[in-house]
């Protein structure tokens, strides 16, 4: 497994770059991830405005504006802690190998590195500055369009912020016991565990609110969503699965087919980033051994990462033969929650105790989601037929 991309280019390339021990696997497939969903969100919300489903939203806007001291300001400490922690990490790889997250975290860093990037940021913002200047010498204001696809950053963001601290929630309601212990270091812990179903609640609640405040029709808003997010998902779990995060499935004892290699069938996980060796009890390794599972298990991950980037390019297929809004997100709901539920039937996770079964967070989501699916197609059919049949009726002018 490669906890990060120092172990991805040794074990594959033969090269041994000690810089790279501070760019996360799994933190690289999850910026991979949002960037593929901005992307294919950015490409529907386009389309879709081509076609006279979705509108612009009118605004005037300043051409020519100089950039204010307060610019300079922000773009010279945004340069230095840039230069003081993240060139400094860089340059002293090979001294902060052993455990670079806690050098990120810590004040250590170089105020000379942070003042040279501090003066190249300021010198950028300048640049821009003088050729805004030839193009425009008096500040223009104009009436001008903002396109729904040209709010993709916004939403990105908004995405991202609200996901991450709805998949912290809903990961430490799974391992309460654990998060009790020490809760301000359990939420404050960037490295800590994620839950994807809190990241998909509270992420899409977040851009639902972001869509109905810019007049983006809720309805489209999901059905742009739905592919993208069956794509962010398949990929954020490769990260899982090269990094050996602990999202595996059960111990797995059955006969390998022939025709499958073992890490597709049974997987230890080497060097796992989890740190763990006991996968049954999820106990960490002894203190200097290289983390790999005693039992090998399911390597749930991958299946749900090939799963879902196949549900994605069925789901990018259908998107331009259902016309119906809100039709398309209750497809993706059904697929995503029947995927999901039946990956937990081999997977490791906490158990609840309900009217005398056991069930898992992600069953109980995945069930809700099914159902949801259903009654939003539903919805989304019948409010569609009475819209048409309205649009249909005469008014009395024309009737008469």
């Amino acid at each position: 497994m490669f906890p990060n991309f120092y172990y991805v280019f040794k074990d594959l390339l033969g090269l041994e770059i000690p810089a790279l021990v501070f760019v996360n696997t799994f933190g690289f497939f999850v910026a991979i991830a949002f960037l593929l969903a901005n992307y294919t969100m950015r490409l529907e919300l386009k389309r879709k405005e081509e076609e006279g489903l979705l509108q612009g939203t009118p605004a005037k806007q300043w051409f020519g504006k100089l950039p204010t001291a307060m610019d300079y300001i922000s773009n010279a400490a945004m340069g230095f802690i840039f230069g003081w922690k993240f060139l400094y990490l860089f340059t002293n790889a090979s001294n902060l190998f052993d455990d670079p997250q806690s050098h990120i975290l810590s004040s250590e860093g170089s105020i000379g590195l942070g003042l040279l990037a501090a003066a190249v940021a300021v010198g950028f913002k300048y640049y821009d500055a003088r050729k805004v200047a030839k193009e425009y010498p008096k500040p223009v204001l104009k009436d001008t369009t903002i396109h729904t696809y040209q709010r993709m950053g916004a939403i990105t963001l908004v995405a991202a912020i609200a996901g991450l601290l709805g998949a912290k929630i809903f990961d430490h309601m799974e391992h309460w016991d654990e998060f009790i212990e020490n809760p301000l270091n359990a939420f404050l812990d960037p490295f800590s565990g994620l839950t994807f179903y809190g990241g998909l609640i509270c992420g899409g609640a977040a851009v639902l609110w972001y869509a109905k405040k810019y007049n983006i029709g809720w309805k489209h808003m999901l059905d742009v969503g739905g592919p993208a997010m069956m794509l962010s998902y398949g990929v954020g779990r490769i990260g899982c699965h090269m990094s050996g995060d602990g999202d595996w499935g059960q111990v797995n004892n059955l006969t390998k087919p022939g025709f499958l290699p073992d890490w597709m069938w049974a997987y230890t996980y080497p060097n796992n980033v989890a740190g763990i060796c006991d996968a049954e009890a999820h106990t960490a390794c002894p203190p200097g051994q290289i983390p790999e599972l005693v039992l090998p298990v399911w390597p749930t991950p991958l299946y749900e990462a090939m799963m879902c980037i196949g549900l994605f390019f069925v789901l990018w297929y259908l998107r331009k033969k259902i016309s119906i809004p809100g039709v398309m997100f209750s497809v993706y709901l059904f697929l995503a929650g029947f995927e999901r539920f039946w990956i937990e039937k081999i997977r490791v996770n906490a158990v609840y105790k309900i009217g005398g079964m056991e069930i898992t967070q992600a069953e109980l989501i995945s069930v809700g989601m099914m159902i949801g699916a259903i009654a939003l197609f539903i919805y989304s059919r019948k409010t569609n037929t009475l819209k048409s049949s309205l649009d249909e009726t005469p008014t009395d002018a024309t009737s008469s």
